[in-house]
């Protein structure tokens, strides 16, 4: 175990505490090439050690000596003798013309480079265009500049580090500032019982899957055609949920690419291998884009016997109802929804503000307050309730320090796999003392990370009222809706919040302001909420041409 070095070596303390983990928890899956890098990292000297994770941190990997200047490691050239050695690092690495006008400035271009018009008025973007009409092959720095004063060091443990981080993180959309964010106290996390084998990869399959499929995925996003990227992403293969997901998602925004480009009949063929939630009832409307409306008919009847989510059912019961009309068939007749009342509302335009605050200043008393909470409030009650249920330390669900909620929060078994611990959460809302268990947790956590809490805009003074104004059955009936599908139910709440503490009640409001109509989202909150006796109105604005 390395000595813990001062405070302005936090980067290399937390890289050291970074590979210690997945020395620990990854022996099994590491390659020779890895370990061996574990091995001569914890030997070399530490200015060595800190001049290169310096530079893994940073963006790129070609590197100035001159640029290199951290007062911590002193002497950079001494420092990176070792990095050499070990050939973590190179002199000699062979750069483009683009790479090496990106490391120069102007004046150096100018100086420096084969340029057959040196004209200083000329944009650094009009001589690299001089360079490429060249067609010069890519050689060393020094090759490029061999009268300027300067050394290049290009960092050749670039992809090895990455891998490193992805078994670290489990994903790479995560990076090291991580540490230093948490450091600085700018984020903190909630401390979970991370066990030794708890670990975002089973086996090394699953690594280099993971790395395959985000390949796939940047080629398409660069530009490269589907018809290229579709044949390897629809014959891989993983009994990893996970990455099954990965790939389901990925298949889904290249049919959105197909349908958008009116290939309608490969981008059918693909939402059909998709999993991913929203892929079935694209099906219907290609379907109905390709002419074939019998076709779409019994799709969506078949999809609609076993909808997967709300939004789902919504979206097959308007497709039935058209595809009815167009086929000429009985229209299946709609169970009307409970209406919310309306409350029509003309106001003087806003000097500034939204149409939101200016319906919440016209409500607002001191007697009667309102506040635009939108989808804040309710979910910050339902994460400060459930905290011990959304951080339980379940396999697969967290591991590593970082995490501000656990990595199946979306996953179809989410709830199944802690229903015991959040029944456990909710009957807490049958006892007097559920709002002293609020406020304490509040207290408790205030400031961390958590996927539902919005300490940003929560406050004690809120969290009082609104315990105070909302009936837990209310709470509870709003909790079990959430957790029957947190991505799509956590959003579409109503705008507002007025609460009457002195009768110990409250309302909803939806705010539209002119031209505006409800979401879909919207919708399904707002009949939702009808039908269960939750005070909710939709007020339209119209603004005061006077």
């Amino acid at each position: 175990m390395h000595t813990l070095l001062p405070s302005e070596f936090y980067y290399l303390n937390n890289f050291r505490t970074a590979l210690a983990w997945v020395g620990e928890r990854y022996a099994d899956l590491l390659t020779t090439e890895e370990l061996t890098f574990i091995s001569n990292f914890e030997a070399v000297e530490w200015r060595a050690q800190a001049l290169l994770v310096r530079m893994i941190m940073r963006r790129g990997c070609h590197f100035r000596l001159s640029k290199l200047d951290y007062p911590e490691i002193g002497d950079c050239k001494d420092a990176a003798l070792p990095l050499l050695e070990h050939d973590w690092v190179s002199e000699q690495a062979p750069l483009t013309a683009v790479e090496v006008a990106e490391l120069l400035r102007k004046d150096e271009l100018l100086a420096h480079l084969p340029l057959l018009d040196r004209r200083s008025s000329q944009k650094k973007t009009e001589l690299l265009e001089q360079l490429l009409t060249q067609d010069l092959p890519a050689q060393p720095f020094t090759a490029w500049c061999p009268a300027l004063n300067d050394q290049l060091l290009s960092l050749k443990v670039d992809e090895l580090c990455n891998r490193l981080r992805l078994m670290f993180f489990g994903n790479l959309a995560q990076d090291w500032s991580e540490f230093v964010l948490a450091d600085l106290g700018i984020y903190r996390y909630e401390s979970v019982d991370i066990s030794p084998e708890s670990r975002g990869f089973r086996c090394r399959q699953d690594l280099e899957d993971y790395l395959y499929l985000r390949e796939l995925r940047i080629r398409f996003e660069e530009g490269e055609a589907a018809e290229a990227v579709l044949p390897p992403l629809l014959s891989f293969s993983s009994d990893n949920p996970y990455l099954s997901s990965r790939q389901s998602k990925q298949l889904f925004h290249i049919a959105q690419h197909l349908e958008k480009c009116g290939e309608f009949e490969q981008a059918l063929a693909v939402y059909q291998r998709s999993e991913y939630t929203q892929a079935r009832w694209r099906q219907i409307r290609v379907l109905e884009q390709l002419g074939r409306d019998a076709d779409a008919h019994e799709q969506a009847l078949a999809f609609s016997a076993l909808p997967k989510s709300d939004e789902e059912s919504q979206r097959l019961e308007r497709a039935l109802s058209r595809l009815q009309r167009k086929l000429g068939l009985p229209v299946a007749k709609r169970l009307k929804a409970v209406e919310p009342s309306c409350i029509a509302l003309t106001l003087p335009v806003p000097g500034h503000g939204s149409v939101e605050v200016a319906v919440r200043d016209h409500f607002s008393t001191e007697q009667a307050p309102v506040h635009y909470v939108e989808n804040t409030l309710l979910c910050s009650l339902f994460g400060l309730l459930c905290w011990d249920a959304i951080f339980a330390p379940l396999p697969g669900a967290f591991f590593h320090p970082f995490h501000s909620g656990p990595v199946d929060l979306y996953s179809a078994d989410f709830y199944a796999r802690r229903q015991a611990l959040f029944d456990e959460c909710l009957a807490r809302l049958q006892q007097p003392d559920y709002p002293q268990l609020i406020l304490q947790r509040y207290r408790e956590k205030v400031g961390t990370q958590s996927p539902f809490v919005f300490w940003t805009l929560l406050d004690e003074p809120l969290l009082e009222m609104a315990l105070h104004c909302i009936p837990a059955q209310h709470l509870q009936t709003c909790f079990a809706r959430l957790l029957l599908d947190i991505k799509a139910n956590r959003a579409g709440m109503p705008d507002l919040i007025q609460f009457f503490p002195a009768e110990r009640r409250y309302r909803m409001i939806e705010v539209k302001g002119p031209g505006d109509r409800l979401q879909d989202n919207q919708k399904r909150w707002l009949a939702f909420a009808a039908e269960h006796g939750i005070p909710v109105e939709v007020c339209y604005v119209n603004w005061d041409a006077a």
